[in-house]
C-alpha cells in the first residue's frame, strides 16, 4: 500500500507526499517548513517518517520551503546538479545528493524513478515513486506532452497530472500576450484539453485515482476541469489538488480503492 496527498498543488507552492507505513518522501517542498508541519498533522502525517526530499525544478513555488524543512529534519534533498546551481537554494553539501535522470534512487523501501519534462526550467524532471507493485506519479509543470511522459503515465496506480488552464478562459482573461503564449507554447503548462488527452491516450486499466494538478486561479475552474474528466473516468476517481489547503489522504493498493483514509467534510469548490 502507498498513501499520498497533495499538500498544496499550484502558483503559491507545490508539496506531494508519498509513503508507505515505515518511510515517506516530498516531491517539491514549495510551501514553507511550519505550513507542511502543519497540514501533515491534520492528516495524521509523523514528520519523523520523512526521509528524503526531490526537487522537480528551481522555480520558486517548487522550493521555498526545502531549506528550513531539510535542515530542520535532516532530510537529504535529491536535485539535478543543474537545477540546484540556477535555485538558489543553500543546503550543507552533506544533505544535497545528485539526482541524475534515469537513475532510480531508493528511500528504504520506496524506488523513486525520474526523467526529463518539457517545461521552461533547465533542467526539469518528473517522477514515479514505487513500493511493492504499486506506482504513483507526479506529472506538473509540463508543457506539453512527450513519449516519456506517455509511457510513464500508463505505469501508473494512481498520477497527479497537471491540467493548468481552460484555453478559453486563458484566451479571454487579463494575461498580457507574452505570458499567454508563455503557458500555451509547448514548454510551459498543460491545458485541460491537452490533460485529458494525456490521460485517455495512456491511462492503464489499474489507474484508480487521478489527482489534477496544478490549477490556475485565474485561468481555470476546478468544477470545470473535474466534470470535463468525469465525462471519461470509467473507473478512475477524480480528485482536484487545491491551491488553499492538503487533500485527503488516499491510500493507493493494485486493486481499486475509492475511499480517503481520512474522512473530512466535503467542500465546495468556491475558487476558479
Amino acid at each position: 500500500m502507498l498513501y499520498t496527498t497533495s499538500l498544496n498543488s499550484g502558483s503559491n507552492g507545490n508539496c506531494y507526499y508519498i509513503g508507505n507505513g515505515q518511510e515517506a518522501v516530498l516531491i517539491d517542498a514549495g510551501l514553507s517548513c511550519r505550513e507542511t508541519e502543519k497540514r501533515m498533522l491534520r492528516l495524521g502525517l509523523e514528520m519523523r517518517k520523512l526521509k528524503a526530499i526531490f526537487i522537480s525544478h528551481e522555480h520558486s513555488d517548487h522550493i521555498k520551503g526545502v531549506e528550513i524543512l531539510a535542515k530542520k529534519y535532516d532530510l537529504p534533498v535529491f536535485v539535478s546538479d543543474t537545477t540546484y546551481q540556477h535555485s538558489g537554494i543553500k543546503l550543507p553539501q552533506n544533505q544535497v545528493r545528485s539526482l541524475h535522470t534515469g537513475i532510480p534512487v531508493h528511500i528504504g523501501s520506496l524506488l523513486v524513478k525520474s526523467f526529463l519534462k518539457l517545461h521552461d526550467a533547465v533542467d526539469p524532471h518528473s517522477f514515479i515513486i514505487c513500493y511493492k507493485g504499486i506506482s504513483i506519479g507526479v506529472f506538473t509543470d509540463i508543457g506539453r506532452c512527450c513519449n516519456a511522459l506517455g509511457s510513464h503515465f500508463a505505469e501508473c496506480h494512481a498520477a497527479y497530472l497537471e491540467a493548468n488552464y481552460d484555453t478559453e478562459m486563458l484566451e479571454n482573461g487579463h494575461y498580457p500576450f507574452y505570458l499567454k503564449q508563455r503557458i500555451r507554447g509547448g514548454q510551459g503548462h498543460l491545458s485541460n484539453a491537452e490533460s485529458l488527452e494525456v490521460f485517455l491516450k495512456h491511462k492503464s486499466s489499474f489507474l484508480s485515482h487521478l489527482f489534477l494538478s496544478h490549477l490556475s486561479k485565474e485561468n481555470n475552474c476546478p468544477n470545470k476541469a473535474r466534470n470535463l474528466f468525469e465525462e471519461h473516468a470509467g473507473k478512475t476517481r477524480i480528485i482536484i489538488a487545491s491551491r488553499y489547503e492538503e487533500t485527503e489522504l488516499y491510500a493507493i493498493s493494485a486493486a481499486d480503492i475509492f475511499r480517503p483514509v481520512l474522512k473530512r467534510p466535503v467542500q465546495m469548490d468556491l475558487w476558479g
